[in-house]
């Protein structure tokens, strides 16, 4: 039923809004966005100020001060977001797909594997695609064929444009390349012994983080290493820079924003963003005076970079992800760490990527109206009961019912699944929601 289970290591608090303009004097506020379904997975920040988050409820949100837009067509979870030069949103998902916005939204094109990072070419006119299938792919915004780069021999985590037509590429097994968009074959500059997450790049130097917690700095023309950032904190999931104010953003796995002066690469800050859960997602403000980040919460949260250490961590508890679960009776536990990333428990729509629960006792799979269902589900003869939902998770759903969309979950004691289905029974059936 959700994907909690798989994403409680790779995920923190989320975080966006727009600053304030500072040319007219005013101070930036802290600001929280909120109505996504589920975790904040991507974000992305325009040049004119715009800010987009990407979730786990498959959509992207385009925000309007504190007032969202949807933008729907992602088939699973949204996982990467950019902003072009000339202010093209593009967005890549679970669902393999690349996706152009605007006036007609449209598909740029597939890989055959998660999408986990993209960027626009400088001169606007090309997006760059990573994928865990391996492939990096050149995808032209007027709608020509994509082209594939030679590949990189593992997952690809992350990918920057650089100067001179070259193109920065990190992957899974830590090997980091450069590319010679005109040809030729990439060229490796490091090979780090984990997998390499993020890349950020600046004035001659590109940085790095990894699985094991290691950031570090080199120069661009020699490959030589200018700064170890590294903390005693693993992994690095997100960083972000802004130039202009010589600010490069980190966020780890264990909930920190580390911001570093690229002038002389000395911390100047290191906040803790969430009591619990990592920094999945950064993006500054365009005058660099506000930090946007994402996480496991479906609440986005954004902080004045002057006033962090003023801030406690971002999350409250008061989402139902992140409350202490040894408070739980155990099957509420279950449901939040199984379900609820993707089920609400009321009935009617919800902004959750999965259908409703309300009433799934002696429901037919398939039949929520409103919601697309996979193919395997829509017209399935299941139906819930105490002993289908039981054989779901003591199976897990790729075995149970193969070719939906719901992600491998096991609760594999006995008395855990009997404690989740007298929880369902109850809250299923009542009139307020519990924990969404």
């Amino acid at each position: 039923m959700s994907r909690l289970a798989l994403a409680l290591g790779l995920m923190l608090c989320a975080a966006p809004v727009i600053a304030q303009d500072a040319a007219q004097g005013a101070e930036p506020e802290f600001r929280s966005l909120k109505g996504h379904g589920g975790p904040v997975m991507a974000i992305a920040v325009a040049p004119s100020g715009q800010v987009a988050t990407g979730s786990f409820d498959n959509s992207v949100g385009l925000w309007d001060e504190t007032t969202p837009r949807w933008l729907e067509g992602h088939a699973a979870a949204v996982t990467a977001l950019t902003f072009g030069t000339q202010g093209q949103l593009v967005s890549g998902g679970d669902d393999f797909a690349v996706r152009l916005w605007g006036e007609e939204a449209r598909t740029l094109g597939q890989h055959q594997g998660k999408v986990t990072t993209l960027a626009v070419s400088p001169d606007g006119e090309t997006v760059v695609s990573g994928s865990w299938d391996g492939s990096i792919m050149l995808w032209p915004i007027a709608g020509s064929e994509g082209r594939a780069l030679p590949t990189p021999g593992a997952g690809v985590n992350a990918v920057v444009f650089g100067p001179n037509e070259t193109l920065y590429a990190a992957t899974m097994n830590g090997a980091l390349m450069r590319y010679d968009l005109a040809g030729g074959a990439p060229v490796p500059l490091v090979q780090h012994g984990f997998g390499i997450n993020r890349l950020a790049l600046g004035d001659g130097w590109i940085a790095y983080g990894a699985v094991d917690g290691g950031t570090r700095v080199l120069d661009l023309d020699t490959g030589e290493q200018i700064a170890d950032l590294t903390l005693d904190r693993r992994p690095i999931l997100a960083l972000a820079h802004h130039g202009p104010t010589n600010q490069l953003a980190v966020g780890d796995g264990e909930g920190f924003i580390m911001i570093v002066d690229t002038r002389d690469w000395r911390i100047t800050r290191d906040f803790r963003a969430t009591r619990k859960g990592p920094v999945w997602a950064l993006a500054f403000s365009p005058d660099g005076a506000v930090i946007h980040a994402g996480g496991l919460d479906d609440v986005a949260y954004a902080w004045p970079v002057a006033m962090l250490d003023q801030f406690e961590p971002g999350i409250s508890g008061a989402r139902s992800f992140l409350r202490e679960a040894e408070t739980m009776p155990n099957g509420e536990r279950q449901f939040m760490r199984k379900c609820s990333i993707c089920h609400a428990l009321s009935p009617g729509p919800s902004r959750k990527a999965g259908p409703s629960l309300h009433g799934v006792f002696g429901r037919r799979a398939g039949t929520v109206p409103g919601y697309s269902y996979s193919d395997t589900l829509d017209g399935s003869d299941i139906v819930w009961t105490e002993t289908t939902i039981d054989a779901l998770f003591d199976q897990g759903p790729d075995h149970y019912i193969p070719g939906s969309k719901m992600p491998m979950q096991v609760i594999a004691g006995g008395g855990d699944r009997a404690d989740l289905i007298d929880y369902l029974k109850r809250a299923s059936t009542a009139p307020a929601t519990t924990g969404d």
